[in-house]
């Protein structure tokens, strides 16, 4: 017979349902004493409203009440699940379902909240308008809930009601970890929660504690430096209360984040920050991208300057007379007649070329075919080595530049490992 019941419940079979409690008036009290989900919840889940409300002619407030194994009450479900009409004939038992906690603490309007179900969270604050101010076991209100999970609609109509009614401090309540609503939405960068709170609404805005600390120490503003910053959001922030520095003293900011903290701001700056990589939006395969086109950029432009240097090579041997230095064909002219400069020129664009080629071979570690990228990188530094040599004039400079070419690349990838695992022991 129970299974019966749960099958007219999972189909939503009011006629079923009659004939089961016409043939066993019990049925449904004998259902609520076993396991598993009760026909109250599973009607809620599948959304079918004629059978939840043929069961609540049968079923007291006690029985709308109750959890299944999973913490949530039927009030739980059809607010999350967004079915308004259900959730208006559990409210017809009483606010006080309203208030059933579930699990982590949650009710119903958390549930709501969570899923952005904005016509159900109006129908719980008309039932029971005190909810806005419960908290789950994490100490998250509405509030924060509403920022974790982006929801912004449900936000406004949280914010909405809490002004209608007084309860504006409920925005300064803070969670488990000390943080309140504009912490959260710092973290995130929700430039929507400040604007709405702090711009859009100045009467909201002198109830909110712009410089709460949570158990860090830290403010909204600490918060969003921290998570890489947002221009428009710091206006936002400065403009309701200027920042004031409040990292303990075991957690030092960066000279970056400090330069962060001057204002105002130009527009140059803004500009950069527009365009700055941020870690929290862009993937760090983007990221390799990017860093691979910049090399073999470089790269190109370096091999080309020394296949052509400043005023180009002699057409034919000559020289040797007249005061005129010897030279031989296809040897440098500037390397002929400046020593200083032509030496300076290949330092420096040795020194472009060969970080640039470690720089490829560094983000392509662990592609396939590594083989063959490794013997093609070394091919094309010995065809730059091996220009190099040959154009440059014979003589102490030829074996400067010998010794150079071979000695470069290793001092290269060595300084960029140790410069790189000191960088990180020290921070």
């Amino acid at each position: 017979m129970e299974r019966k019941l749960v099958e007219a419940a999972v189909k939503g079979d009011v006629q079923q349902l009659q004939n089961l409690i016409k043939d066993d008036p019990l049925l449904l009290s004998a259902a609520a004493l076993g396991g598993g989900d009760a026909p109250l919840h599973i009607a809620c889940i599948g959304s079918h409203l004629e059978f939840v409300k043929e069961l609540l002619l049968h079923l007291g407030a006690e029985s709308a009440a109750e959890l299944n194994q999973e913490g949530l009450s039927p009030l739980h479900i059809a607010s999350a699940r967004g079915d308004v009409e259900i959730v208006k004939e559990l409210l017809k038992l009483g606010g006080h379902l309203c208030l059933a906690k579930g699990r982590e603490s949650r009710i119903p309007l958390h549930s709501a909240v969570a899923k952005g179900r904005t016509r159900v969270i109006a129908e719980l604050l008309s039932a029971c308008e005190g909810s806005i101010a419960h908290a789950t076991a994490r100490g998250e209100t509405c509030f924060h809930l509403a920022v974790k999970f982006n929801q912004y609609e449900a936000f406004k109509v949280l914010c909405d009601h809490a002004v209608s009614f007084g309860m504006e401090e409920v925005l300064n309540s803070k969670d488990g970890r000390g943080n309140t609503v504009l912490h959260i939405a710092a973290s995130k960068k929700q430039y929507e929660v400040f604007d709405l709170l702090l711009e859009k609404n100045p009467y909201m805005k002198n109830k909110l504690e712009v410089k709460s600390l949570n158990n860090k120490r830290r403010t909204p503003f600490d918060v969003l430096i921290s998570e890489g910053g947002d221009c428009d959001i710091e206006e936002i922030l400065t403009r309701a209360a200027p920042p004031t520095q409040t990292i303990p003293a075991g957690e030092e900011q960066s000279p970056e984040q400090q330069q962060r903290r001057r204002r105002p701001r130009s527009a140059s700056q803004k500009l950069q920050d527009y365009f700055k990589y941020d870690k929290t939006k862009e993937s760090p395969g983007k990221a390799r991208n990017t860093l691979l086109i910049i090399a073999v950029l470089i790269v190109t432009a370096t091999y080309q300057a020394v296949l052509s240097p400043p005023g180009g090579v002699w057409e034919a041997d000559g020289g040797g007379g007249g005061g005129g230095k010897r030279h031989s064909a296809g040897q440098s002219v500037m390397g002929t007649n400046k020593y200083v400069s032509y030496g300076l020129f290949l330092v420096f664009n040795s020194m472009g070329f060969f970080m640039s080629v470690h720089l490829i071979h560094f983000l392509t570690s662990g592609l396939p075919l590594q083989f063959e990228i490794r013997v093609a990188l070394f091919a094309l530094t010995a065809t730059y080595d091996t220009c190099m040599v040959a154009i440059a004039p014979p003589g102490i400079l030829s074996t400067f530049f010998i010794a150079l070419s071979v000695m470069m690349p290793i001092i290269i990838a060595l300084l960029t490992y140790l410069i790189r695992d000191f960088t990180t022991f020290v921070s």
